[in-house]
């Protein structure tokens, strides 16, 4: 017996942040929207962001603050809705938050506020919510056809907002990479964004990386033109906290980062300073007071010969100094997937119209969020991608001529 099939005037796939945010504003505006989702809840990557505080925006989203193949693309969608838009529909629902550091916004409560406030957005057009939904086919002999849990379903427009591969564990996969693929849209190669990356020395020579596993430290992260001040953390593995994340994001393979582990200290007058004052104190006691004490000993032990100060040569120091403030670190690679953030690369933008999201190949298929060549830094901004993409092809699915 042939399945019926129910007709909508959008078929949105994936109910995380954007294609919650993207069924939502098309429902409210008119249109009849089947959300699917594949996994038994919707929202999980919100619901475990920012400790599960949910970093949903920040106060400084500017387009330079994301990268893309396609820099320019962005721009669009930030400018037509913009952070300030999302902050008044938080308000709106009454749920307090605050910032935490570098304009980024928390829900003082629960991450599942604003999943919650995406549901009745939801609730109140009239979406149609569906969970545990296996896609098993996709085609598009008019409209597009949706095989799912053995019905079908049929409308004009396809919005695919299942996001990247990061964080499997959550249920992330390539479908929307596979989708493009079979409707001939090209990708830029996807990659893990912010990630740890591992090192076999930690970027101090040790043998054993995890000997400093734990300690903190603010520094300055460096590629190319790319720098960001923030935590530091060493791991068991390498390198991670946030200046780590953030310049993963840059780094290509096979390349060094440099590390500035004294952003505010001119590291060599202050070595040389101290050798006047206390010329007796050894190397790692007057490092001890401006490191961790297991990292200052291990500098001291690998960087500097034995003895107190006042037998260090100041070439000795200075040249101490300088590499504390320019240390080339050589990554072996990343932790990968499953411990990225988000998915750098994905859908090529140029194949999409930057105001609908629309792909120019073949009418009637979008992508939103993640699944696009479009990633923010830490902090908020790739939430706020996913609200401004998302909003934008809802309004452009409100007009859609089926």
């Amino acid at each position: 017996m042939k399945a019926t099939m129910e007709r909508f005037d959008a078929i949105v796939l994936g109910a995380g942040a954007a294609g919650l945010m993207c069924a939502m504003t098309a429902a409210q505006r008119g249109r009849r929207v089947l959300l699917l989702e594949r996994a038994n809840q919707v929202g999980k990557k919100i619901l475990i962001s920012g400790g599960g505080r949910c970093n949903f925006t920040n106060l400084d989203v500017r387009p330079e603050r994301f990268l893309s193949g396609n820099p320019h693309f962005c721009k669009s969608a930030l400018s037509r809705y913009r952070q300030q838009d999302f902050i008044a529909l938080v308000e709106q629902h009454g749920i307090a938050y605050h910032e935490k550091t570098l304009g980024q916004l928390f829900c003082d409560g629960s991450a599942r506020q604003i999943v919650d406030l995406l549901l009745a957005g939801c609730a109140k057009g009239g979406v149609t919510l569906r969970l545990n939904q296996d896609v098993q086919e996709i085609s598009k002999p008019d409209d597009f056809h949706v095989v799912v849990n053995g019905s079908l379903a049929a409308a004009p427009a396809l919005v695919v907002a299942t996001g990247g591969p990061s964080i499997p564990k959550m249920g992330a996969t390539g479908f929307a990479y596979r989708l493009a693929e079979q409707f001939g849209v090209s990708l830029v190669p996807p990659r893990p964004a912010l990630v740890p990356l591992t090192v076999e020395s930690a970027g101090i020579g040790l043998e054993d990386p995890g000997s400093l596993a734990g300690l903190s430290l603010d520094c300055v992260a460096r590629f190319g033109k790319a720098k960001f001040r923030e935590a530091m953390l060493f791991t068991h593995r390498g390198l991670s906290g946030p200046a780590i994340l953030q310049i993963s994001s840059y780094w290509q393979p096979g390349n060094e980062i440099h590390l500035d582990l004294l952003p505010d200290i001119d590291a060599a007058a202050y070595l040389k300073a101290r050798k006047q004052e206390r010329p007796k104190s050894e190397a790692r006691s007057v490092l001890s007071e401006i490191f961790p004490n297991r990292l200052a000993q291990t500098i001291a032990l690998r960087h500097l010969p034995e003895g107190s100060l006042a037998n260090l040569p100041d070439r000795s120091l200075e040249s101490l100094g300088a590499r504390l403030k320019n240390w080339p670190v050589q990554p072996t690679g990343s932790e990968g997937y499953a411990k990225a953030e988000v998915t750098a690369g994905g859908i090529d933008c140029r194949e999409l119209s930057s105001k609908t999201f629309e792909t120019r190949k073949v009418p009637g298929l979008y992508f939103i969020g993640e699944a696009l060549d479009v990633t923010g830094w830490l902090g908020g901004y790739n939430f706020q991608w996913a609200w401004s993409s998302a909003w934008c092809c809802g309004q452009a699915l409100t007009t859609h001529e089926g």
